[in-house]
């Protein structure tokens, strides 16, 4: 049926539940901060982080910008007269990702059917709104990383979806049929959004960190309302 599949990761292929506002992440941050010279209190810090995102995409000036995680580690070394190094960098932002996740796994389904795609022959992609320091450890952790033939992480590009822009980048590098590819995930903004913005099928599936809404309010080509992925492969895979 399809060449290309096209997949958004979090809430489509990685089932995760993350919490940026628990006080204990905020203590640990705020020690890490210190061994790089850098004095916060927790209130500070978590404030001071929230903020720095905020501003950082402002200073952007345009739609669906997307920023650097790393970028803003680095303002609050910074602002503090403390190194800036890659290295400090690194650490403050995996221990704050590792800290505040909750879990992470692949919902039930995913693995067979990427395994499926790969020996059909066919294109495998990634297209997240995402932070590739967050994001490709994660990948790792769970083993799907090598099944893709291509990578789009929306800190790499500068935008997100459901800008077409973001879309058209991949598909111009890959040299991907449009009308041989699909877009699957699971907000209809985003993914159902930037597939139609860029006249291709989707593919929504209803996972369990989706909004609510019935089906008749889903522009989409295919549609998976119970969120069971292993249904995908007998709509989109012939």
């Amino acid at each position: 049926m399809y060449q290309n599949y096209i997949f958004d990761l979090y809430g489509t292929l990685v089932d995760i539940r993350t919490n940026e506002r628990k006080t204990y992440l905020w203590k640990k941050m705020c020690e890490l901060f210190a061994c790089f010279g850098a004095a916060y209190t927790p209130a500070e810090c978590r404030k001071t982080y929230f903020s720095t995102i905020s501003q950082l995409e402002k200073n952007a000036g345009k739609q669906h910008a997307e920023i650097l995680i790393e970028d803003v580690y680095k303002e609050m070394l910074s602002s503090k007269g403390a190194a800036t190094s890659e290295q400090n960098i690194f650490v403050l932002g995996n221990a704050f990702r590792i800290i505040s996740r909750d879990y992470i796994r692949l919902y039930e389904g995913v693995s067979d059917f990427l395994h499926s795609l790969k020996k059909a022959g066919k294109g495998v992609y990634l297209l997240s709104n995402a932070q590739r320091m967050f994001t490709e450890p994660e990948m790792r952790v769970l083993g799907i990383i090598d099944f893709f033939d291509g990578i789009f992480y929306s800190s790499d590009i500068g935008v997100k979806k459901p800008s077409p822009d973001f879309m058209e980048q991949l598909l111009q590098k890959y040299n991907l049929d449009r009308k041989k590819s699909i877009m699957i995930g699971n907000d209809i903004s985003c993914d159902v959004g930037v597939a139609n913005a860029c006249q291709m099928d989707s593919l929504y599936i209803h996972s369990n960190i989706s909004p609510s809404l019935s089906e008749e309010d889903i522009p989409a080509t295919h549609i998976i309302l119970d969120g069971d992925f292993t249904k995908v492969s007998s709509l989109i895979l012939k």
